[in-house]
């Protein structure tokens, strides 16, 4: 069988697939992105909490991604859990590093402009550093991104979602007259949707860094 063949036979469940794994990889983006600007909010202004916090989420990175889902397993089972968790760990160290990055480089003088008009620390936060600092945040978002669609496929090992399914259905079945249409299927439907992945986030960037501050 070919693989333009294969492909239209199986198409349904590559589309269950794919679906499965955007929406993991999305979900733990979205709870990545929350913990890692929280985490740069938390630490930025301090040298020693700023470099704590890079550093622990970096350590991280060290650990590999299938011997994470392994330890993971015998702690909350298989499936999703390990699943998520393993993602959003992973998807944690480039998001801390440039919330911290970011706020760090926001101009004293626009922070003291808005303090002079007086307004409160949360309010000079959201409504000025936040913003100014949005760029590298974004930044940030997107390498984490690529790294966890990457990543998501090793989530198969555990049972997880995502078109990893196919590509361990391919390397178990090696020999076998579909095990290279699947192993093919499954990194290519990974990298074309990192692609669109990363388009949306040129979009989201230019819909919401304004001109002036685009680098």
């Amino acid at each position: 069988m070919s693989f333009w063949e294969y492909l239209v036979n199986r198409h349904q469940q590559l589309l269950t697939d794919a679906y499965q794994h955007v929406s993991a990889v999305f979900q733990c983006m979205v709870i990545a992105t929350v913990l890692g600007i929280l985490i740069g909010i938390v630490t930025y202004r301090s040298s020693w909490g700023g470099s704590l916090a890079i550093t622990s989420t970096a350590a991280i990175l060290t650990i590999p991604s299938l011997a994470a889902i392994g330890l993971l397993i015998p702690l909350v089972g298989l499936g999703v859990p390990p699943t998520v968790i393993t993602l959003t760990l992973y998807g944690l160290l480039p998001v801390v590093r440039n919330s911290i990055v970011g706020l760090r480089g926001v101009d004293p003088s626009l922070v003291d402009a808005a303090k002079g008009i007086g307004m409160s620390p949360i309010a000079r936060l959201c409504r000025v550093e936040l913003p100014l600092a949005w760029p590298p945040i974004l930044t940030g978002i997107r390498v984490s991104t690529q790294m966890l669609m990457g990543i998501a496929a090793i989530a198969a090992y555990a049972s997880g979602p995502g078109l990893g399914n196919e590509i361990f259905r391919g390397i178990a079945s090696l020999g076998s007259a579909n095990a290279i249409n699947q192993v093919l299927a499954g990194t290519l439907g990974i990298i074309i949707l990192a692609l669109l992945f990363d388009a949306a986030y040129v979009l989201l960037g230019r819909l919401t860094i304004p001109r002036g501050i685009r680098v």
